[in-house]
């Protein structure tokens, strides 16, 4: 009779705060322990986390991924891992982010979770700080296993050349979301791809450095489509090769929205050939309108000659010292 009292009480709270009985029944096959809370539990539960900055409209959505989170015990669970991950905060409403963005984080055990994770990126030289940006970036990767996943990223790019004492750290920094990609399924196969091209080991291990979202990507679905892409618009495989090793960003920005219309305006605008793009691969990098078509202008209005580097690799105070 009790827990049937306390059944419907539930229900009523889910009501009141605005779920509909779709919601409700999603949300009791998700939790099928709710039926142990008690209105007054839920109700503090859902205030506290009102309380540390998150919008009560974001709460409907947070309760309806993760319903256990009425089942944490407030003292005990949900207060020292909420305090643990507010010391990690390096800007405001970052917490609130994390939360609303995967709440199961709140689930996580702080002893057997959260402090060996802390520890495991410590040991490749991330400091607290990045170690709080990464975590609250991507949340998600406090459920991930540091034996069976993250340790694997780690091995996979150390393998690329990449030290454990910091660079991997720097790259986990830079990139949190590449923690959620397998190695086998995605990170292996892209790196492959590139070799295929002509990279070698030391145009890999930048790629790693400094653009470690290249490797997340999917081949068929985004950089072989690139590559025909260039191959179409006249490169030889060794321009290909050269230009993605030169800047490999190349490979993800958009063949229609951003390579094509640089490469037209260099050709039927600038009057020049794309081999040029490949003594300058940095020239897909810069705006359109922004850089490219007002630079030109005033190298066009000067009547002088100049390289793509000349013209583009500099600041706009130093390129109007030059030619303006």
């Amino acid at each position: 009779m009790e827990a049937s009292c306390q059944s419907n009480g539930i229900m009523w709270f889910f009501k009141d705060k605005g779920f509909d009985d779709k919601s409700i029944n999603e949300i009791t096959k998700k939790c099928k322990r709710l039926d142990e809370v008690t209105t007054e539990k839920a109700s503090e539960n859902w205030d506290f986390l009102k309380s540390i900055g998150i919008h009560e409209r974001k709460l409907p959505s947070i309760f309806g991924k993760c319903p256990k989170i009425l089942l944490l015990d407030m003292h005990e669970k949900l207060v020292p891992m909420v305090q643990c991950l507010a010391s990690l905060e390096t800007k405001p409403k970052e917490l609130a982010s994390a939360i609303t963005k995967f709440p199961h984080i709140l689930l996580h055990s702080l002893e057997e979770k959260l402090c060996p994770l802390l520890a495991f990126f410590e040991a490749l030289g991330a400091t607290e700080k990045q170690i709080g940006k990464m975590i609250l970036l991507n949340p998600r990767i406090i459920s991930y296993s540091i034996e069976s996943k993250l340790s694997q990223i780690v091995d996979f790019l150390a393998g690329l050349g990449l030290s454990k004492d910091r660079m991997i750290g720097n790259v986990l920094v830079k990139y949190p979301f590449i923690m959620g990609y397998s190695v086998e399924k995605r990170l292996r196969p892209t790196c492959e791809f590139l070799k295929s091209l002509g990279l070698k080991r030391p145009q890999l291990e930048k790629v790693a450095i400094n653009f470690p979202e290249i490797l997340c990507r999917d081949v068929d679905k985004t950089l072989r489509p690139n590559v025909l892409y260039l191959s179409s618009s006249g490169f030889s495989s060794g321009q290909v090769a050269a230009v993605v090793g030169g800047y490999p960003p190349v490979l993800i920005k958009s063949a229609g929205n951003s390579l094509g219309p640089r490469i037209r305006f260099l050709e039927e605008v600038m009057g020049r050939d794309i081999s040029e793009i490949v003594n300058y691969p940095e020239f897909f990098k810069h705006g359109l309108k922004r850089k490219l078509e007002s630079r030109y202008k005033v190298v066009r209005r000067k009547n002088v000659e100049c390289s793509l580097s000349e013209m583009l690799d500099c600041n706009q105070k130093k390129f109007m010292l030059k030619f303006g």
